[in-house]
């Protein structure tokens, strides 16, 4: 059943959570993308499969949450991830981040890790407003998002263009984790597939060379793309998180 939680900013964040021991594991979906997504029903099977506490939602702007998507940044669905694990969950949780997921996954790290049991990394795509959009765009378009405020981009997951406003590229420079030192002290898996044009191997590459810690694991999937959800993709995802859990015993 769906219930609906009001952050400290005043959003509507709609999130399912099923009973189970600890640590709990929580969701943390992608880039317009929402807590229906094969991923995460995936995993909330698993977990009551496993009597294990599961906790996925919808951030701001997503799926049946408050506000719209194009009014939103990186800080406001942390913020969103933050005060709903802060109110709904107790004790150690272990993160499942997917894509910009796994971006929200090491704010959270670096706020609360005591509240972490573990980590996991789907395609992670920490900074990618900085290091894959702002990057990418060529003269044209800087030009555009800074006199209209907004750009559009073609997607490869929807029929509409994604609309990238100077906002979220703005506020995703006070969020980036690959400029200051990061420590992840809890087990942790990253999951990467080789055939992931969205998020290139290089970038899980730089990542597991950024973060620190004692028990950090990157894997390469050949000929994995960045949905990461065909079965054997999902069974690597249960396998991380059973490896975390045992880290974090």
């Amino acid at each position: 059943m769906t219930e609906y939680f009001l952050s400290p900013q005043s959003r509507r964040i709609a999130f399912h959570q099923s009973p189970g021991e600890g640590p709990g594991v929580v969701f943390l979906g992608g880039f317009r993308s929402d807590m229906t997504g094969t991923k995460a029903l995936w995993l909330h099977d698993w977990a009551r499969a496993q009597g294990r506490a599961f906790l996925r939602f919808d951030y701001s702007g997503h799926g049946q949450s408050s506000g719209a998507f194009e009014e939103g940044a990186i800080g406001d669905w942390f913020e969103d991830a933050a005060a709903l694990i802060a109110a709904r969950t107790t004790g150690p949780q272990v993160l499942v981040g997917s894509s910009m997921g796994g971006w929200i996954a090491l704010l959270l790290a670096r706020l609360m890790p005591q509240r972490i049991a573990g980590l996991v990394g789907i395609a992670a795509a920490p900074d990618f407003t900085e290091d894959s959009m702002w990057a990418g765009f060529d003269d044209d378009q800087r030009r555009a998002l800074l006199a209209a405020g907004r750009v559009e981009i073609p997607s490869d997951y929807a029929p509409e263009p994604y609309v990238i406003t100077h906002r979220l590229i703005e506020e995703g420079r006070a969020n980036l984790v690959l400029r200051t030192p990061l420590d992840l002290p809890f087990p942790t898996r990253f999951l990467q597939g080789t055939a992931d044009t969205d998020v290139p191997v290089s970038v899980a590459q730089r990542l597991l060379d950024h973060v620190t810690g004692a028990d950090i694991r990157l894997t390469l999937v050949k000929g994995a793309d960045h949905r990461f959800s065909t079965p054997a993709c999902l069974a690597l995802i249960g396998q991380a998180v059973n490896e975390v859990l045992a880290g974090a015993a």
